[in-house]
């Protein structure tokens, strides 16, 4: 019988306090470093369950070296793999990884962070790679080159915030009108896909709005169960996705748009708004409006880049005008944030 399972998180701080760091300060006792849980994987997230364990997973640790220190990497990962053991706990240990803040970042996100940062960047970056740089567990930095990194990526600026948050009640206005439309002339099942996309656009905007990355698909909704908003917002998705006719559908969709409206009045980025839902052109539909609410997020924008890029059809982020993985790896990123400055 196998060892009782154990989170991914608690499993490599245990593996890094009682394994990695006591090798690390007999071996290399003068050499800075950071040691950390990040990157892809289940149990970064804290998402992982006993049937994550049939692959990619175990004890592991990234070690992060100074750029100046990388002459090291060699010794330090030949040390790892020399003396650390083959399983922890009663599970595997998985291959370690010695490398720099710099090179890790750029490895998952196709550039570098270290940099100055614009707009183009930042809207090119997807979501799921951000979560796999702020998420996740740091045992020990004692460079403060990762918690730096870490802190900088925590969230958007405020002007590229309130764009995104723009795009996405953009995308609401071009459809919220299109799902009651299809359901009035008997295409229930078009105006339920409709809704699921609605349903969708709007777990993302209460990531938005919560300044907290959304994952890619597998643990979106996990995710989002965990935001603040998700309480008084998911029963209203719910129904909005498993409504059996558009009026019931429409209801649900107004109902959760209020409150993501209301939610972001809280956070002053714009001046006033009407509260609540209104009819679209004397037909019996329920809509909010989201080209108006767009409109006003980008009056408070000042950002030169910014105002640039909200003169044109506000597209957002990569992750809010492409559904494609493959197009989100790092290797497309300088191809995707052309989208942003075709000139360069």
């Amino acid at each position: 019988m196998g060892s009782p399972f154990l989170p991914g998180r608690e499993l490599g701080s245990r593996f890094y306090a009682e394994a990695v760091r006591p090798l690390l300060d007999a071996r290399f006792p003068e050499l800075p470093y950071a040691a950390a849980h990040i990157g892809p994987g289940s149990d970064v997230l804290g998402f992982d369950t006993t049937m994550s364990t049939d692959h990619d997973w175990g004890s592991a640790v990234t070690i992060f070296l100074r750029e100046e220190d990388a002459g090291w990497s060699a010794a330090v990962r030949g040390t790892l793999l020399d003396r650390l053991p083959r399983e922890f706990a009663g599970h595997p240990v998985r291959t370690h990884r010695v490398t720099t803040v710099r090179g890790f970042a750029r490895e998952r996100l196709g550039a570098d962070p270290l940099g100055p940062l614009t707009a183009a960047d930042w809207l090119s970056f997807p979501t799921q790679a951000l979560v796999e740089l702020t998420g996740g567990t740091v045992h020990h930095d004692g460079v403060g080159e990762l918690t730096a990194l870490r802190q900088r990526l925590a969230w958007y600026p405020d002007d590229v915030w309130r764009y995104v948050l723009a795009a996405s009640w953009t995308r609401f206005g071009q459809e919220e009108h299109l799902m009651p439309r299809a359901g009035q002339v008997g295409d229930e099942l078009g105006s339920a896909v409709i809704g699921g996309r609605l349903a969708r656009d709007a777990m993302a905007l209460a990531f938005q709005l919560e300044r907290r990355w959304a994952p890619y698909p597998k643990w979106f909704g996990t995710a989002f169960a965990r935001l603040e908003s998700a309480r008084a917002l998911a029963p209203r998705l719910a129904e909005l996705v498993s409504a059996r006719s558009w009026p019931e559908r429409q209801d649900a969709y107004a109902g959760a748009a209020e409150q993501l409206l209301a939610r972001q009045a809280a956070l002053d980025l714009t001046d006033p708004l009407p509260p609540r839902a209104e009819i679209f052109h004397g037909r019996p539909f329920w809509v909010i409006r989201g080209d108006r609410v767009a409109a006003a997020l980008l009056r408070r924008v000042t950002d030169p880049e910014v105002l640039r890029l909200a003169r044109e059809p506000v597209i957002g982020s990569v992750d809010q005008w492409s559904d494609s993985t493959d197009l989100k790896s790092p290797q497309w990123r300088p191809a995707v944030r052309r989208v942003y400055r075709p000139e360069e």
